[in-house]
């Protein structure tokens, strides 16, 4: 039970550091937005267009829900869609529907049993709702040897994604940016050892991908040893601009697992000569959070009357709709 709640060890390029202070800026892409009048923030301008409400799903659920309306209800699902779309159609991805409910055993291949069970839901009868789909799409090779020649596998989902958010109290209460339930897209590779080093450079490219394509301005953070996840050797986090808080907010964060999560899950790969070689890499990333995408791409193309232009990339997936307009 004590090995299970040991961290990772850290890859040798991880900066030290003791909080997210010590994190490297590895590069920027755009500049923030600064419109020549004050920005709204996102829940300023959902609510003005009447299509963004707290106070109702704080009455039918309780806090930290929201229910989107119309164009912003549509908008959301257009971002999700046109992200695992590029994912799958653009960067080879194999798209899978998941499970939104695994057993135990998969929330302790992927690290978050028995760590971080104060974060999760748990039902009745033992199973839990998923914080991420990294979980199910991680667990495909749990207790399997892997052919060599099929490695990298890569899977993306387009799932809901449920965090009770304990420890957050008092964090990020107004507006959409921390939720009990959001949909995510998420992308996992499984890989041979000596290929995770460049999956993760290529997976963190594919989530840039989708911020560069929404006109969003982002930068790309290296975390140093205090800031990095419990089961990560390596991990980037992909910032976005929001003008109306006027401040960088975290969209993605990718990361290189190593063999942390394959020992825990006893996955395996086969080399050439047909024995069981090693432990798999494992990797995962979000390709986006589509929530805080929405609260990214709202912000950023508002306008001075409440509007929202919808950017060129997401107008096919709105039949063409080129503004969200109050009124």
């Amino acid at each position: 039970m004590l090995l299970s709640t040991l961290p990772n060890i850290l890859a040798p390029d991880v900066p030290d550091g003791a909080d997210e202070s010590a994190n490297v800026t590895v590069k920027q892409v755009g500049e923030p937005r600064r419109p020549n009048f004050a920005p709204k923030q996102h829940f300023e301008l959902g609510e003005a267009l009447g299509q963004m409400e707290f106070e109702r799903a704080a009455k039918i659920t309780g806090s930290r829900f929201t229910i989107l309306r119309g164009h912003l209800a549509r908008m959301e699902r257009a971002l999700g869609q046109f992200m695992i779309d590029l994912h799958v159609e653009h960067h080879g991805y194999e798209e899978v529907a998941v499970p939104l409910m695994v057993n135990a055993a998969a929330m302790y291949g992927t690290g978050q049993l028995p760590k971080f069970e104060d974060d999760l839901f748990k039902t009745t009868d033992g199973r839990y709702l998923i914080p991420t789909a990294e979980v199910p799409l991680t667990n495909f090779p749990a207790g399997e040897i892997v052919p060599e020649a099929r490695l990298p596998l890569r899977f993306a989902a387009l799932s809901q994604c449920f965090r009770s958010e304990a420890g957050s109290a008092g964090r990020d209460t107004r507006g959409m940016l921390r939720q009990h339930q959001f949909p995510k897209v998420e992308m996992v590779s499984i890989t041979h050892p000596d290929h995770s080093a460049a999956e993760h450079e290529r997976m963190t490219e594919c989530a840039e991908k989708v911020l560069e394509l929404l006109e969003l301005p982002y930068r790309c953070m290296l975390l140093c040893a205090g800031d990095t996840g419990f089961g990560a050797t390596k991990t980037y986090d992909l910032e976005v601009w929001l003008p109306g808080q006027g401040m960088w907010r975290e969209i993605s964060s990718c990361s290189n697992m190593g063999a942390f999560q394959a020992r825990r899950m006893n996955a395996r790969y086969r080399g050439p000569d047909g024995k069981p070689a090693g432990f798999v890499h494992t990797l995962n990333g979000s390709g986006l959070a589509v929530g805080r995408t929405l609260i990214a791409v709202m912000e950023n193309h508002q306008r001075e009357d409440g509007a929202i232009d919808v950017p060129t990339a997401l107008r096919p997936y709105m039949r063409g709709l080129e503004r969200v307009a109050p009124g």
